[in-house]
């Protein structure tokens, strides 16, 4: 399913393009999510990566589109940003904040389609699914696939990726019904790894990328069905 956040102030174009987007869900079968917002900061002060594609008027009062994506960009270099505009020159400033592209108003539902195609199969190109985190400055996104193993120590979450050391917050609960479609498996109460990078299981422990870490001993058994599993996947 496609995350779409649409932030529009004019009700006429919200409504336009909510019903582009059904015709469009309909047209190539798609699944989508929409959600709709009349104002980039109120976007903004609800915004923690949770969209694939936005579709953002540039001309909106409070805060316009080009400053809400400045912000975003801050905190989520992978969403897909589409800008709707009536003037051309406000879109081509949209390079500066890695806008996809731009829609101009009045709407053609052939432009709005050929955008939003556009737009997917970058998403698709990038064959990756993320997981958004909260970290000090905001939040941040991950590709599932490039973690290794979190850790919970406390209150505390350490993420460890292609990429190094992530400190998030929260519970490691939490983030293991969050990954519970992707391969990861909770070896101790302390860890959750990523089966795809564990190397070897041994006495004491699983080694993921070289470090090995501990067991607990009524997951040993179902540790190796999972993994068994995986690697005959």
């Amino acid at each position: 399913m496609l995350r779409i956040a649409v932030v529009e102030d004019e009700s006429i174009y919200q409504e336009q393009l909510l019903d582009y987007l059904q015709k469009f869900q309909k047209e190539n079968q798609v699944s989508l999510d929409v959600e709709t917002f009349t104002d980039g900061d109120q976007f903004i002060n609800k915004y923690d990566a949770q969209f694939d594609i936005i579709l953002m008027d540039v001309q909106m009062p409070l805060m316009d589109g080009m400053s809400a994506a400045e912000e975003i960009r801050k905190i989520d270099t992978k969403v897909v940003i589409i800008f709707i505009t009536n003037m051309a020159q406000y879109a081509i400033k949209g390079y500066a904040v890695d806008a996809l592209d731009y829609v101009l108003k009045p709407i053609t539902y052939f432009a709005f389609s050929e955008r939003l195609n556009k737009a997917i199969h970058r998403l698709d190109k990038k064959e990756a699914k993320y997981l958004a985190v909260k970290v000090k400055s905001g939040y941040t996104r991950i590709v599932v696939s490039d973690i290794y193993y979190i850790e919970s120590q406390g209150h505390k979450l350490m993420l460890m990726t292609k990429d190094g050391e992530i400190e998030s917050s929260g519970a490691i609960k939490d983030i293991e019904k969050e990954l519970n479609d992707d391969p990861f498996f909770r070896i101790h109460r302390g860890y959750l790894v990523n089966l795809a990078h564990v190397e070897a299981v041994k006495d004491q422990g699983a080694v993921v990328k070289g470090e090995e870490l501990p067991i607990s001993r009524a997951r040993r058994k179902p540790l190796m069905e999972a993994l068994v599993d995986q690697w005959n996947m």
